[in-house]
């Protein structure tokens, strides 16, 4: 008998409206619930303890977050916590400011540079997560120069994965791939 596959569950950190949301560009085939710290437009769930999501252990398909992380003061407890509610084959795409202005919302705290994402991989495999990068790239230009990331939960998945953003972006700086140190531009 044919069994429906489940909707893919998307969970957006820092989801509060202020410049737009990523709700806007998700599919609306995709469930989407927005979290963040306090009751505002486009915030779904409202995190009693930043550091703690209210989401069982890997059943969550894909985390997103936008300039957000460098208003965490422990960013690193975040994504452990996003690793745990990821599915093995879960993906968590991370924007982050590398430059701009200082910008307390309500505190700002980190900038995020090329090695950013091999960091956090090491951190995962500290506590017992077979994380990885599929790819990390720095914008090109602009005020912020924003940190793309996209990690896997488990790295024993990558085959699953075989596209990447930057097989047809041009604009980005500091490129790198799963498996490759080099960078591509």
């Amino acid at each position: 008998a044919f069994e429906p596959k489940p909707k893919t569950t998307v969970v957006e950190i820092g989801s509060q409206d202020v410049n737009g949301s990523l709700r806007q560009v998700c599919p609306s085939s995709f469930e989407y619930i927005g979290v963040d710290f306090q009751k505002a437009k486009g915030v779904d769930i409202v995190l009693d303890d930043p550091y703690a999501l209210p989401f069982e252990s890997e059943t969550i398909d894909i985390v997103i977050s936008s300039s957000c992380f460098e208003h965490s003061e422990m960013f690193w407890l975040v994504f452990l916590e996003i690793l745990r509610v990821l599915k093995p084959k879960g993906l968590f795409y991370l924007n982050a400011p590398s430059a701009g202005p200082f910008h307390r919302y309500p505190v700002d705290c980190w900038r995020f540079y090329p090695d950013s994402g091999k960091a956090l991989v090491t951190w995962a495999r500290r506590n017992g997560v077979n994380a990885d990068v599929l790819e990390s790239f720095t914008q090109r230009g602009g005020e912020w120069q924003d940190f793309i990331s996209v990690f896997l939960k488990d790295a024993a998945h990558a085959s699953a994965f075989p596209g990447r953003i930057l097989d047809t972006k041009i604009d980005y700086e500091n490129g790198q791939i799963l498996g490759g140190d080099k960078l591509l531009n």
